[in-house]
């Protein structure tokens, strides 16, 4: 194949100093680009060739400073220089086209559960048809003891919404815009460790995904071949990460703690620890009546 450019002229003219370095590595780039398909292996399509030769050109740089004349000509090493950067460059798309295959399936799946969207009741209050236990007239109902149900509110701060302060607020006795400051000072006391949680929940997130990638990649890999024995092992120690992270999340709790309550409203811790007390023994104890009829 006749090349526009000859390499190893260019080259020549290079160390004469008849080329400055700058227009060498272009006079290089363009006829690494003209003739790639003469250095390319796998066949790539046009749009693909340029995307490589875009991230080949640093080296092609370092490729100038690295050349000694020990028998093969410059173009020569040009050509083994692209010819294994190909290689690198295949690999890494193959590990990026599975990475991405992975997350696209996953977030499908999160998308087609997502399409149906749960019908909410447009009442005030939960109906008996949502909770029949509503309807025993021995239940606690704690619009009842307003302060008991303010506690268990704020103990629950990190899943309560806007949506729902707007049902909640009322039974409490109490303003939104009240209940909502009271939550925000919570959120604010408790940031460093709900940023925790989420950082954890990031985590395993990424850790989740990197599982499926490497069972993608040994999938494609040779049975019992030395990469395929690797990837096994380094998905076995991935999945016991994950389930270590997993663990370790359950263990950290996302309620308020008695004493920031207590903070919030301006009462006494031990009258936090009372009302939560006691909210948790009368429904203690009507479920256990519950079961045993």
């Amino acid at each position: 194949m006749q090349k526009t450019l000859s390499l190893n002229k260019l080259y020549s003219q290079y160390t004469e100093g008849s080329l400055d370095r700058k227009k060498f590595e272009g006079l290089i780039f363009q006829a690494v680009l003209e003739n790639i398909r003469h250095f390319n292996p796998y066949h790539w399509k046009r749009e693909d060739c340029d995307d490589f030769v875009s991230w080949l050109y640093p080296r092609l740089s370092k490729a100038v400073d690295s050349y000694r004349d020990t028998g093969a000509s410059f173009e020569t090493f040009i050509g083994a220089v692209i010819r294994w950067s190909a290689k690198e460059y295949r690999s890494r798309m193959a590990d990026n086209k599975v990475a991405e295959y992975a997350t696209w399936t996953l977030r499908a799946a999160d998308l087609y559960t997502g399409q149906i969207e749960p019908e909410y009741s447009v009442c005030e209050s939960p109906s008996e048809a949502e909770y029949p236990f509503l309807a025993d007239p021995s239940a606690p109902d704690l619009r009842k003891t307003p302060r008991q149900l303010l506690m268990l509110i704020l103990k629950c701060y990190y899943y309560v919404s806007d949506d729902f302060l707007d049902r909640i607020a009322p039974m409490a006795g109490i303003e939104k815009e009240y209940l909502k400051r009271m939550i925000d000072k919570l959120r604010e006391l408790r940031l460093k460790h709900d940023q925790e949680l989420s950082d954890m929940k990031e985590r395993i997130h990424c850790q989740f995904f990197r599982c499926i990638v490497y069972e993608k990649r040994l999938a494609a890999m040779p049975e019992n071949s030395a990469a395929a024995i690797m990837m096994k092992s380094r998905l076995q120690k991935a999945r016991i990460r994950l389930a270590a992270m997993r663990k370790r999340l359950a263990g950290i709790r996302p309620d308020a703690s008695n004493r920031q309550i207590a903070e919030v409203v301006g009462v006494s811790k031990g009258t936090v620890d009372a009302s939560l007390h006691a909210v948790k023994a009368r429904w203690n104890n009507f479920f256990d009546k519950s079961i045993l009829n």
